[in-house]
């Protein structure tokens, strides 16, 4: 297994530096301690470095380790994620839970709450203004700026991997997604299926779709 050795904080640096920020943002009268987090942090952390592992990216994995940087905004939009995600797991307090994510939404813009449960491998590229809800989730998935994954009438969407969504796109109620597709920037797909390695382009009044061969250049699989 890959050993997460680059790492701008260790575990209990990381677990004090996040009960600091949400005691700073969010001073009621139960305040968060480091120890709270501490189980959580280093489970999430392995995970993480599972992630990292497989994204070909200097930043990400310098070719022998992977690289973990608190101060890199994506990097760290992706750490809370799972830290609340893993604290959930394992029956830690809701509250501590929702600080996190409310900590993440208001530092990154990111909605993505603790209970959904995105894949072992995913990426989050400056990911300011996107929602991802409650959808069926697969490896190699990447969303960029604006993005999100919702429901129509209580039904959420199943997707599969290596999906790309690119910024302002979203994909929104009964949709079965195949592997290897992508959506174009602001295009909109509603109640639809897509087949295997598909662009999709445009809205449900509008749609265009292309046959994609080409993967994500971002991955080492």
């Amino acid at each position: 297994m890959t050993r997460l050795v680059k790492s701008s904080l260790d575990a209990a640096g990381l677990a004090a530096y996040a009960a600091a920020q949400m005691n700073a943002m969010f001073p009621d009268p139960a305040p968060v301690a480091k120890d709270d987090l501490r189980s959580a942090v280093d489970v999430a952390l392995a995970r993480l470095d599972h992630c990292f592992s497989h994204i070909d990216n200097r930043y990400f994995f310098d070719g022998e380790n992977t690289v973990f940087n608190h101060l890199n905004g994506d990097q760290y939009a992706m750490w809370l994620y799972l830290l609340a995600n893993e604290l959930y797991r394992q029956g830690g307090p809701t509250s501590i839970c929702s600080k996190l994510f409310l900590l993440n939404k208001a530092l990154h813009g990111l909605d993505a709450f603790y209970e959904v449960e995105l894949p072992s491998v995913f990426l989050l590229v400056h990911p300011l203004g996107t929602v991802l809800g409650r959808g069926r989730y697969s490896d190699f998935f990447v969303a960029y700026q604006r993005c999100g994954i919702g429901s129509n009438r209580d039904v959420y969407p199943v997707l599969g991997r290596h999906l790309t969504l690119r910024p302002g796109s979203a994909i929104l109620g009964h949709c079965t997604i195949g592997d290897h597709c992508q959506l174009a920037s602001e295009s909109l797909i509603l109640d639809r299926d897509l087949p295997d390695n598909t662009l999709y382009i445009g809205n449900p009044k509008s749609a265009v779709t292309k046959r994609q061969d080409e993967p994500y250049p971002l991955w080492r699989v």
